[in-house]
C-alpha cells in the first residue's frame, strides 16, 4: 500500500510503502476485543473496599433478649441491617490483571493498523519534531493536516518531549513512541499519524517471528 508522505506543513514530499503483513492484512476481530479488554483491565487498581460486619468497630454484645420483644432476633449492633453495620456482599480488593499470548497481541496491533489502513484514516509524516513545548504548534500540524476536528494519535520512532508536552493540554492528540504502540489507543483514534522512521521500529516489533 502506498501512502504520500507529508512535512509538519501538510505538503507532500515522498511516498512510502506500507508493509502489507502488518497493513494488509484481515483484521481478526477477536484478537483485538481480547488485547483491548486485557489493557482497560490491567488499567484498574482494584483497590475498592467496603467493611464487613466483623471489620467494623462496635460491641458484639447481644442487644437484646432473644425472645419476648415483638421483633426480629438481633445479635450484634454490627449486623448489616442497622445503622452503622457491616455492608453485605461489599465490593473487596482484587487483583484484575489479566494476560494476553504475545502472538495474540501482536496479531491485535497488526489488525488495528490494517483496520485503519483500510479506513484511509492513516497518515505519514517525514518528521516531527518542535524546538520548544508548545500546544499551538501541535494545533497548527493538525491544522495543516486537515484533521482539527478528529481524535488523532501520533505514533513517533522515539518519545520526544517537546512533541509530547505540546500535546498534553489536547483532549482530541495524543503522542506516544512506537515501542508503546497499543490496539486500545489505534481503534481510540480516528487518524493515525504516524513518523515515517516509525515505520520500522513497528516492523522490527510485529514481524520478529
Amino acid at each position: 500500500m502506498e501512502l504520500k508522505v507529508l512535512n509538519i506543513e501538510g505538503k507532500e514530499v515522498g511516498t512510502v510503502n506500507l508493509n502489507d503483513a502488518i497493513f494488509g492484512i484481515e483484521p481478526n476481530a477477536h484478537a483485538m476485543y481480547l488485547d483491548v479488554k486485557a489493557y482497560l483491565a490491567n488499567k484498574r487498581q482494584g483497590t475498592h473496599k467496603t467493611k464487613q460486619r466483623n471489620e467494623v468497630s462496635g460491641s458484639t454484645k447481644k442487644i437484646k433478649r432473644q425472645k419476648g420483644t415483638g421483633g426480629a432476633r438481633a445479635g450484634s449492633i454490627k449486623s448489616p441491617l442497622f445503622v452503622g453495620g457491616g455492608r453485605v456482599f461489599g465490593p473487596v480488593l482484587r487483583d484484575y490483571n489479566m494476560k494476553v499470548n504475545k502472538k495474540v497481541k501482536v496479531l491485535a496491533r497488526k489488525s488495528a493498523l490494517s483496520a485503519k489502513a483500510k479506513e484511509n484514516a492513516i497518515i505519514v509524516l517525514k518528521s516531527v519534531d518542535f524546538e520548544r513545548p508548545k500546544t499551538k504548534q501541535m494545533v497548527e500540524l493538525k491544522k495543516n493536516l486537515q484533521i482539527l476536528d478528529k481524535k488523532m494519535l501520533l505514533v513517533l520512532s522515539e518519545l520526544k518531549n517537546n512533541v509530547y508536552l505540546s500535546s498534553r493540554n489536547l483532549t482530541g492528540s495524543k503522542v506516544v513512541s512506537a515501542s508503546m504502540l497499543n490496539t486500545y489507543d489505534i481503534l481510540d483514534a480516528k487518524v493515525l499519524a504516524i513518523e515515517e522512521s516509525a515505520l520500522a521500529v513497528l516492523e522490527q516489533n510485529l514481524l520478529k517471528d
